[in-house]
């Protein structure tokens, strides 16, 4: 029933090829266990090479216990070698002091994935999303916020990379049930009478996903129809190989702006606004390694600077790196530890008030008659002689070239000067 179907969209879409070595990622679940009984299925068929994986993540107590001894046996009936790694999540969630439990759990996940496939020389990790999983995905993102790669969902196909120790590695993971619905995982493993764990953590409308997949989903299959998560699934499809489409674009678009070094500011903005962040993420991707902490805002504040901010100027980008703006030539650098100057080049116009963001500071001005003249107290107030004013005004930093002036305490009496305040 589920078997036919699977075998033909794995080699479809590329993910198993003949003579593969792939680990199986088991959980204990009915999705996993069914992918591994499916694998198991096709193993001599493809000559596939089998191993099972599992983390237990310290969170469950003796039902996490129970769930990796039940894969253990799983794997053994098969007499497929198991690799077990148990870790306490809550512990390292405290350490980290910051950050999402559930991003954590997949983190360690696939670092130990990555572990594994690179100890015992294997290809490929197989998971077992699903096609509901994937509407789950989808809707995750959009209520959270995403652009067409996040509503793109999970690939059938992806290169993961993972950090961490000194080592890095390309997971290659796959995901071979992601055009079987849940329905029919449980229908195969009914007819198959194969015995699956459950995880009631699952179920805690607390974690986003779980409130999406018991409460949200059902009222929208309950209004349309059954047939939702296979459209959104569809749907998905279609923004991903849009994606690769325009990402591909963007790089060829990169590539023509961009030298060893630096970026071309005009040649950037004479770009679509669509393609001038895709093009921004790309090269931030390919300096860092990975967008991780980049939203929307940060592409939308770094356009700005480079759009209307001051001739030299920078903006931090989240994981230690910066944009830096030098009149038309724009690079990405690491930021060093010690303080870096500050750098910027505003138009004044007396009357208005000046934000200069990069400093924290702010300028106020107006213009006052002669008898409205007082010296001032504060230090961070000051009188100037409009007449004696070179325009048209601006506000920047001090740069190499600059000399002290003499300090003259002095006020030119005129009938028009201006009050400058910061």
């Amino acid at each position: 029933m589920v078997i036919r179907p699977l075998s033909n969209y794995a080699i479809q879409q590329g993910l198993l090829s003949h003579g593969d070595r792939v680990l199986g990622a088991v959980s204990g679940g009915p999705d996993s266990v069914a992918l591994l009984h499916i694998l198991h299925g096709l193993k001599d068929q493809l000559n596939l090479h089998l191993e099972v994986a599992h983390l237990q993540h310290g969170i469950r107590g003796e039902e996490a216990k129970e769930d990796a001894r039940f894969v253990a046996e799983l794997a053994q009936k098969f007499k497929l070698p198991f690799h077990l790694k148990e870790i306490d999540l809550p512990r390292l969630k405290s350490k980290a002091g910051k950050g999402n439990l559930e991003a954590l759990a997949r983190a360690q996940r696939y670092g130990f994935f990555a572990e594994v496939v690179r100890s015992r020389n294997l290809a490929k990790v197989a998971t077992a999303h699903t096609q509901d999983d994937q509407a789950e995905t989808v809707l995750m993102w959009f209520l959270r916020g995403a652009g067409t790669r996040g509503l793109g969902g999970m690939s059938p196909l992806q290169q993961l990379r993972i950090t961490g120790d000194a080592v890095s590695d390309t997971l290659t993971v796959i995901r071979p049930l992601l055009d079987v619905s849940k329905s029919e995982i449980l229908e195969y493993l009914a007819q198959e009478s194969l015995p699956y764990r459950v995880d009631r953590s699952n179920q805690d409308p607390v974690y986003l996903r779980n409130w999406i997949r018991s409460e949200l989903l059902p009222k929208i299959h309950q209004r349309v129809d059954d047939g939702f998560a296979a459209r959104l699934s569809r749907q998905a499809e279609l923004l991903r190989d849009e994606d690769t489409y325009l990402e591909a674009l963007a790089g060829m678009n990169l590539d023509a702006i961009h030298d060893a070094k630096d970026l071309e500011r005009q040649a950037l903005l004479r770009e679509p606004r669509a393609s001038q962040r895709r093009i921004l993420r790309l090269w931030i991707e390919r300096a860092r390694g990975h967008l991780r902490g980049i939203d929307f805002v940060h592409i939308d504040a770094l356009l700005h600077l480079i759009e209307e901010g001051p001739v030299q100027g920078r903006l931090a980008i989240p994981g230690g790196w910066e944009l830096v703006r030098e009149y038309e030539s724009l690079r990405l650098e690491q930021r060093s530890r010690g303080p870096k100057k500050i750098c910027y080049d505003y138009p004044f116009k007396i009357g208005t008030t000046l934000c200069i963001h990069e400093a924290g500071i702010e300028f106020r001005s107006e213009r006052i008659s002669q008898s409205q003249i007082s010296l001032k107290a504060d230090l961070m107030e000051a009188i100037f002689d409009a007449s004696y004013l070179t325009r048209p005004l601006r506000v920047r930093n001090t740069v190499r070239d600059d000399r002290p002036q003499e300090n003259k305490r002095s006020i030119h009496r005129k009938q028009d000067s201006a009050v400058n305040q910061g």
